[in-house]
């Protein structure tokens, strides 16, 4: 069953290049669906039950047949569910789906999906007065933090964190902190709730099916027999019939949620305002003006005058998550390429290209990973082309050959890329896994950069450059990482040696002197072998630089610690990403002594024009380093 609407428009008619954008908000109840034609306008709007449907594949058909004859190459989706790589499998609806299966069924170019509350906390920047309804007083004060929250079948939460161009989103699953009860009615429903479930979340009571509990829990403790109830009818009880029992459960569930927000924004600082979106609320109307909520909200103690300044509001726009994936999937698409990505660019010029090189663009627009991995020789056999035809091709996009149209293109197909994990599954196909593995050791190279602790790295590349003799000591997958740091420092002309075995580095640590530097290499540091040898070399008074996890035992013991956090089950698995991050920081040590200040005696023959010296050195350096300009 579903409701249609033509058009809801939201702002200007300058229509996309690559045609329509598809929109979705799926719930666990309710599928909505929309065409965004050009920024803000919504086009065939179209609502689904989700009972109806075996999965997102089948409802997404639907909503396509209905709309024959519109090419779409770029969609997001607001889903009631965290998100988290690849698969996503919904917490309150029996659906699973891979985000690249989906992608791939419908040709999409982009599909992106979000969190439902992700994207409500998005479209808070562009609702305008007219979309929202204040609750009690307060004054929103710019550029600060907003909060976001809904009951629904869930209850969502989500809040917007100001910077100095927009807004970040803040990832949240709030609704399922542990309920606090305020008074003893309160206190008499959680008791109620705890027959059914030893954990009662704030999202078990403050929700839909929370409603219902409430209502139940209400009459037992009133001592009535009921019907139980919908939540839909307990709200029709209460604000059309005037039922005694469904105004009182409506009127907790009011005060809980004013509780909860008051909560939510106390935690944030969120003196841009608190917003209600979600399924229930926005029904109530005016009610909820004179409802328990905002007394509740504001009833904080000490903190009361504090809460008083932020204003709460409810979000009454119809489908207010389309505007926040419209933003989500713009951003994305700007940050490719502008608003047109190559891409739409090779859709559009296809009229224009000669018959062979027609064929070229629908290899590329169908099979964009293959052109991307493959030789030149490759892409024209399976184009049924020529090798100058692939290059004429490229030419008439612009770009000076293959490669040049290559780094262009790999930048526009994948984007930013996400800092997260997409699971390789077993039914990938060559050019998928590569991919996954790729994409997934890149996304935690660009994390390891961010959380990279520059003053530990000066503080051992200081150790090292005074180091009298360095040491290596790792055992099983690390060893590999220990002995390319051996190769690298030696050729620094720094004594240098490498010991996996444990009898060996034990016995090592126990010459060392002070002057000297061990690098330990351990995907755990945990391991007693090392820890004991770390024992031994601090006690014969030499340092240790730990490459390891920062919270471990090692890290601990260690004079310097260079923290790799990412976590690989070594135990069970092959050390992968972990070994790359141990690498690159035995890389950047590499770099950061190669550009070490001279010695004194180094300084003086060059002040003295020692020409031979300085040959010497530059050919050196150039020798050791490929990252420095020489």
């Amino acid at each position: 069953m579903t409701t249609e609407h033509a058009l809801v428009e939201h702002g200007s008619a300058a229509g996309f290049s690559g045609g329509p954008r598809l929109l979705a908000d799926i719930g666990a109840t309710h599928a909505r669906f929309t065409l965004e034609s050009s920024p803000g306008v919504f086009e065939a709007v179209r609502v689904f039950k989700c009972d109806d449907y075996t999965g997102i594949i089948p409802l997404l058909r639907e909503y396509v047949s209905g709309n024959p004859g519109v090419r779409i190459h770029h969609a997001a989706f607001a889903i009631a569910n965290p998100i988290d790589g690849d698969q996503v499998r919904m917490t309150n609806r029996d659906w699973a789906f891979s985000i690249e299966d989906v992608r791939r069924e419908f040709g999409l170019y982009t599909l992106l999906i979000v969190n439902d509350f992700t994207a409500l906390a998005m479209s808070l920047p562009g609702l305008q007065a007219r979309d929202v309804m204040q609750v009690g007083g307060g004054v929103p004060v710019a550029k600060s933090v907003i909060g976001v929250l809904g009951p629904g079948t869930g209850l969502g939460v989500s809040g917007l964190i100001p910077t100095s161009d927009g807004f970040v989103t803040l990832g949240s699953e709030g609704g399922h902190v542990n309920f606090a009860p305020v008074d003893e009615r309160e206190y008499a429903i959680l008791q109620f709730a705890w027959k059914e479930w030893p954990h009662v979340s704030a999202e078990r009571l403050i929700s839909g099916p929370g409603l219902e509990l409430i209502y139940r829990a209400l009459a037992d403790r009133n001592g009535k027999k009921i019907k139980a109830l919908a939540a839909q009818d307990i709200m029709r009880g209460a604000l059309t019939d005037a039922d005694a029992l469904c105004l009182e459960a409506l009127e907790c569930f009011c005060a809980m949620l004013g509780s909860f927000s008051a909560n939510l924004a106390v935690t944030l600082g969120a003196f841009g305002g608190i917003y209600i979106g979600g399924g229930i609320v926005p029904l109530m109307g005016d009610w909820f003006k004179t409802s328990l909520f905002r007394t509740r909200f504001e009833a904080k103690g000490r903190f009361s005058s504090y809460l008083a300044q932020i204003p709460t509001f409810v979000i009454t726009t119809p489908n207010p998550a389309f505007y926040g994936v419209s933003a989500i999937l713009s951003e994305h698409l700007r940050g490719r390429s502008g608003d047109s990505s190559l891409l739409d660019r090779i859709q559009q010029i296809q009229a224009e290209l000669t018959p062979a090189e027609r064929r070229v663009a629908v290899l590329v627009l169908e099979n964009p990973r293959t052109v991307l991995n493959e030789a030149i020789a490759e892409i024209a056999r399976l184009a049924d082309v020529s090798q100058p035809t692939v290059i004429r091709f490229c030419r008439s996009l612009g770009f000076l050959g293959l490669a040049d149209f290559k780094l262009k293109f790999a930048s526009s197909l994948t984007g930013t890329i996400p800092v997260r994990h997409s699971q390789v599954r077993m039914s990938d196909s060559t050019h998928d896994l590569s991919a996954k593995v790729i994409d997934n050791t890149v996304s935690a190279i660009l994390n390891f950069r961010d959380q990279l602790d520059v003053r530990s790295l000066d503080q051992a590349i200081a150790l090292l450059r005074k180091a009298n003799k360095v040491e290596f000591y790792a055992m099983g997958n690390s060893r590999a990482v220990a002995l390319d740091g051996q190769h690298k420092f030696f050729r620094f002309r720094i004594p240098t040696a490498s010991y996996g075995d444990a009898h060996l580095f034990s016995m090592a640590a126990e010459l060392l002197n002070p002057g000297d530097v061990v690098i330990v290499v351990s995907n755990s540091g945990k391991l007693p072998e090392l820890l004991k040898a770390v024992d031994a070399a601090r006690n014969a008074g030499a340092d240790v630089i730990a490459i390891t996890p920062n919270q471990s035992p090692l890290a601990k013991k260690a004079t310097v610690c260079l923290a790799v956090n990412h976590t690989e089950d070594n135990a069970t698995f092959l050390s992968m990403i972990s070994r790359i991050l141990q690498l690159l920081l035995i890389d950047i040590i590499a770099v950061g002594l190669s550009i070490d200040a001279p010695d004194e005696g180094t300084a003086n023959a060059l002040a003295n024009g020692d020409e031979a010296r300085r040959k010497e050195l530059s050919r050196f350096s150039n020798l050791l380093i490929s990252h420095l300009d020489s």
